[in-house]
């Protein structure tokens, strides 16, 4: 009989602790939700497409032998013996699109500084032999339209090639045609003219930063030619002279700077509302 009494008061034990237990978890709210995980939208490219360009450089300008263009009024043999040019320097600068990662476009405009030209010829005529130099100094403007093919990057190395066409405005300025065998001289009126121009590049670019490159380029430019007339001291019917096929081989030296260090805006993750727990319940 006692062991029934101790059965029984086990069982009334356990029923009295589930009913306490669950009266005692119906006094709190399940937990909130955790907050929901915020991505924020990924930053707009800083780096524009557009970029601007600047650069310096020598060429070592060339071209053929002097041409004579004889007055059909005159009557001589002159014939030139030897041309030649001193170095240009030049200053320049453009803007450029960048297309894809591997092709670039590109217009430029260009001031070409003062060229020494020397031509040496001689003629004869019924006092003899005589020897006449000409002298001036050739300046030009240059406005090109270029596409540059990047050849991929190493180690932020870039070779590329490209290729230009457009336009020369050349000038001859302080012309002078010496005679010292007759003691004559002339000169000419300072002729201005467009010619067609063309290029072909390769070159190495560096690049500093995400904004900023350095390029150092060899060009093939082709300038055209120019064409004057002489004025002779006391009066002659005018000759003209052409000095043509005039060409450089240029070192380039420049800058190209896009938008990249402008900073993206920056998003500032803000967590949501704090939302306070339903108020404790007891079901009795």
């Amino acid at each position: 009989m006692s062991s029934v009494r101790f059965i029984l008061s086990l069982l009334t034990a356990a029923a009295l602790l589930a009913a306490a237990g669950s009266a005692h978890g119906a006094d709190y709210a399940p937990p909130p939700p955790p907050p929901p995980i915020y991505t924020p939208p990924p930053p707009e490219p800083c780096c524009s497409n557009w970029y601007l360009r600047g650069y310096v450089g020598a060429g070592m300008l060339n071209g053929s032998d002097a041409e004579f263009i004889q007055n059909p009024a005159n009557n001589s043999n002159f014939t030139f013996d030897s041309t030649s040019y001193s170095d240009q320097l030049f200053i320049g600068g453009g803007v450029g699109y960048v297309v894809n990662n591997w092709l670039r476009l590109e217009g430029t405009a260009e001031y070409r500084a003062k060229s020494r030209v020397f031509a040496f010829g001689h003629f004869t005529d019924g006092n003899g032999f005589a020897l006449d130099d000409y002298e001036a100094n050739l300046k030009s403007w240059l406005f090109l339209a270029n596409a540059f093919i990047d050849l991929g990057t190493w180690d932020c190395f870039t070779p590329f090639v490209g290729a230009g066409i457009g336009g020369t405005y050349n000038t001859l300025a302080d012309f002078i045609d010496i005679d010292p065998s007759r003691a004559g001289f002339g000169t000419s009126n300072d002729p201005s003219e467009w010619h067609f121009a063309w290029a072909l590049y390769a070159g190495l670019s560096y690049q500093v930063s995400k904004s900023l490159s350095i390029d150092l380029t060899y060009r093939y430019l082709n300038l055209g030619s120019i064409t004057g007339d002489i004025n002779c001291f006391g009066g002659c019917f005018p000759d003209s002279f052409k000095f043509k096929d005039l060409y450089s081989n240029d070192i380039m030296l420049g800058l190209r700077w896009t938008c990249c260090d402008i900073a993206p805006p920056r998003y500032v993750y803000t967590p949501p509302p704090y939302v306070p727990p339903p108020p404790l319940q007891s079901r009795g």
